[in-house]
Parts: structure tokens; C-alpha cells; sequence
């Protein structure tokens, strides 16, 4: 009997977890710069289909849609997978996070997940994840870098929901999305070691291929 009902729960998680990645995997600031009839958001700044690239277009009405969109999106997985317990909100977070990454649909090249993984933490873990709501815009209000703002969010994400949450456990989920978030975000380090990482409302020419400046 406790092997059907370990059974049923795994699968359970593995649903959700798919269910998750299909949510996850809708690339709002491509479906929305299109219908504004800006092309593909692909072939501006960064190439990068969240918030901070949409942001380039000129259209802050866009990107503000695409950043409440990206981080509903992994709070809408999190929320339908609470009717089944933990373990389906687990896994229709991380399917969330996987799927704003790497959406099938794009040939797997999707967003760095700052955003999303926003989204997940506030219907998830709320207090952990309005803390780190709380250090990205404290930190972006200090050093207008979104990319640092996204990167010191995630650091401290972990150690939140330890804090706020010790008896959930969820905090190995929330640190592996954390690591995966800062590797997407490798060459923003980079840049930001040397002083060369664009800030907040800094335009770039059009012309100009980097990698994305960090919050989606």
C-alpha cells in the first residue's frame, strides 16, 4: 500500500511537472511584441524574450505586460498544482522554470527566468518570495543593474524560504533554480566584474548583440 501511494505521488509530480513546462513555456514578450506589430523581439538588443529586452523596444506598457506575465505564469503553475499537494507544486514550479528556459516551441532557447522563478516564489513560499521581490528592487534602486538586482534576488531566495519556511523543505528546489539562473546569467557576471553591464533605461544600438541585461 505505501508503494501505490509513493507511486501515485510521483506521478502526480511528473503531470505537474509537465503541465508546469507547457504553462512556462509561453513566450509572452514574443507573442506581445508581435501583436504590437514590432516584428520579432528577437532581432532587438539582446535577442532575449523577456522583460528587460522588450524593454528596448521602446515600449514600457510591453515589457511591464511581459514581466507580470512571465512571473504569473509560474505562479499560475504552482497555484492549479496546490490541489494536489507538495510534491505537484514542486513539480509544476520547476516545469514552470524549465519552460520559460527552454520552450519547445522556440528550439528550447526561452528567457533566464528571473522573473518567472519571481512568480513561482510569491505562490509557493509568499513571504521568501516577497523578500526577494524586495532585494531586487532595493538592489536595481541602488546600482540600476537589473542582472545584479536578479542575481542577489536568487542568492538570497534559498535562504528566505529556509528562514520563513524551515519545514517545507523547499529550499534544495529553490536553490537548483537559483544555480541555474546564475549560470544564464554568466555573461552578465562577466560584464559586471569589469564595469561594462548596461543599467536600467541604458539604450543600446540596435545594431548591438549582447546578452541580456538580467531580469525576465
Amino acid at each position: 500500500m505505501e508503494q501505490i501511494i509513493a507511486n501515485h505521488f510521483t506521478i502526480i509530480a511528473f503531470v505537474s511537472l509537465g503541465l508546469g513546462y507547457l504553462l512556462g513555456s509561453i513566450p509572452f514578450g514574443l507573442v506581445l511584441v508581435r501583436m504590437a506589430g514590432l516584428g520579432d523581439i528577437r532581432t532587438v538588443g539582446s535577442g532575449n524574450i523577456g522583460a528587460t529586452n522588450v524593454l528596448r523596444t521602446g515600449r514600457k506598457d510591453l515589457a511591464l505586460a511581459t514581466l507580470i506575465l512571465d512571473s504569473g505564469k509560474g505562479a499560475a503553475a504552482v497555484l492549479i498544482a496546490s490541489h494536489w499537494g507538495l510534491q505537484a507544486e514542486m513539480g509544476a514550479a520547476f516545469g514552470a522554470f524549465l519552460g520559460h528556459l527552454y520552450p519547445v516551441w522556440l528550439k528550447f532557447k526561452g528567457g533566464k527566468g528571473v522573473a518567472t522563478t519571481l512568480g513561482i516564489l510569491l505562490a509557493f513560499v509568499p513571504l521568501a518570495g516577497l523578500a526577494s521581490c524586495v532585494t531586487w528592487a532595493v538592489t536595481a534602486a541602488v546600482t540600476r543593474i537589473s542582472s545584479l538586482s536578479a542575481l542577489m534576488a536568487m542568492l538570497l531566495a534559498p535562504f528566505f524560504a529556509i528562514y520563513f519556511y524551515p519545514d517545507q523543505k523547499t529550499y534544495f528546489l529553490i536553490g537548483t533554480m537559483a544555480v541555474i539562473v546564475w549560470y544564464k546569467h554568466k555573461d552578465n557576471i562577466k560584464r559586471i566584474i569589469i564595469g561594462t553591464e548596461p543599467r536600467i533605461g541604458q539604450k543600446k544600438q540596435t545594431e548591438q548583440k549582447t546578452a541580456d541585461a538580467g531580469q525576465q
